[in-house]
């Protein structure tokens, strides 16, 4: 008889499925895993150290960085900490504007996963049709900001500015009919709010393409029914948050059960899983675009009938608007006080974690009255969940591991910081 003996290869991280810079060392029986090792760092950036040598205010366009597909999410609970911190509070339109974002975030994250994790397995067309979507509502990002991905939009006490009242418009070009920019600029003639409100109708037909193309598709089925099984008690001692536990059938979701800004003025589901595997994690994802279109149609609904200030009166932490600080010397002082020293903060500690769209995001922040924070600690979801992948993985083939990093939603800029 031939002697048989393990083998190892590399997954990555040059592979297209590998979602960043993931290099998995694994010892293979033939085509079956017997051990996932990940070699992560390879996209290290010292977030965390860089942020104790920049004031507070200076460190906001590096969370974007962090998980780059869920840019607003991550700034928000970094401006949590810091207002937790002061003992300040936002405007309520500021607090409705932020879980609308959130949610635009949310639905960003998650159809950033369902294309890729689609064509990885090997479904094509789903990957076209989410980019389609998520240009929509990357021209909101823009709208706001006046950047597509690393918008720096949420400050401490409130958010930079409020919404517009015209969307940019397309302009005619050679490539472009005058039917199909006609159409394209049908929904832009009204103000941010009516462009978001026209979205959130066409939304759910466009989830029903994708389930149409997925949800009873028998190679589907076949790739990810019964892959990576988590139960509800392993689920819970691996630390997973998020759909990766919700997927699991456990019913915990930081929105409902730790309410922080106006989450607990607005109605939604939070949709749960019965086996833990692959594919009730993908229902899961689905569902909760479903419900974040919900959730963004009633914050357009009260940002509509409710002006107001979207940011606080205080220029010791907020700049003055840059109107008065052109006339205005007590102003110009404090927008330039607050751009190259920033503000101090009381000494303590302040931990904030929101529900990301990956799972619990948290922000350990410690002060000592600096203007700078003593330390920062980022805990990341998608970095606790890719410790699972050599259990989830074990007894698996080859090819089954292209759907298990796809279902962990794995962004590498948050596992490496």
């Amino acid at each position: 008889m031939p002697e048989i003996r393990n083998f190892t290869m590399n997954f990555g991280p040059q592979h297209p499925a590998a979602h960043g810079v993931l290099r998995l060392v694994l010892e293979m029986d033939g085509e079956v895993i017997v051990r996932a090792d990940p070699h992560i760092g390879l996209l290290h950036r010292a977030t965390e150290k860089l942020a104790e040598s920049k004031p507070y205010n200076q460190s906001i366009g590096y969370m974007d960085r962090l998980d780059y597909m869920s840019m607003m999410c991550n700034e928000h609970a970094y401006v949590l900490a810091i207002e937790r911190l002061l003992g300040v509070e936002p405007p309520l339109r500021a607090q409705y504007i932020r879980v609308m974002f959130d949610e635009i975030t949310r639905l960003l994250n998650h159809l950033m996963w369902l294309a890729t994790h689609a064509i990885d397995v090997g479904a094509m067309t789903v990957f076209l049709y989410c980019f389609r979507e998520r240009e929509d509502l990357f021209d909101c990002y823009e709208a706001v900001s006046g950047a597509r991905m690393h918008t720096s939009y949420y400050r401490p006490g409130g958010v930079y500015r409020d919404l517009p009242d015209r969307m940019p418009q397309h302009h005619p070009s050679q490539w472009r009919s005058a039917r199909d920019l006609k159409r394209m600029n049908r929904a832009r003639q009204g103000s941010l709010l009516d462009f978001i409100e026209d979205f959130t109708e066409r939304f759910p037909g466009y989830i029903d393409e994708y389930e149409t193309l997925l949800t009873d598709n028998r190679i589907w089925k076949q790739r990810t029914v019964g892959i990576g099984v988590v139960s509800p008690e392993r689920a819970r001692q691996l630390a997973f948050t998020g759909p990766m536990l919700r997927g699991s059938g456990i019913e915990w979701d930081l929105r409902k059960k730790q309410p922080y800004e106006v989450y607990d003025r607005v109605d939604f589901d939070i949709p749960v899983g019965v086996n833990g595997d692959c594919y009730d994690r993908y229902l899961v994802r689905v569902e909760e675009m479903r419900q974040s279109n919900r959730i963004v149609r009633q914050c357009v609904d009260w940002l509509r009938r409710n002006p107001g200030p979207v940011v606080l009166q205080d220029h010791k932490v907020t700049p003055p608007p840059r109107e008065e600080m052109k006339a205005d010397m007590e102003a110009l002082i404090h927008h330039f006080k607050l751009f190259t020293e920033g503000f101090c903060i009381p000494e303590g500690e302040a931990y904030a974690a929101i529900e990301h769209p990956k799972g619990e995001f948290g922000i350990y922040l410690v002060s000592d009255g600096a203007n700078k924070p003593y330390r920062l600690k980022i805990r990341p979801p998608a970095f606790v969940h890719l410790g699972a992948l050599d259990e989830m993985g074990r007894g698996h083939m080859l090819a089954d591991c292209v759907a298990l990093i796809g279902t962990l939603d794995i962004v590498f800029g948050d596992v490496d910081r």
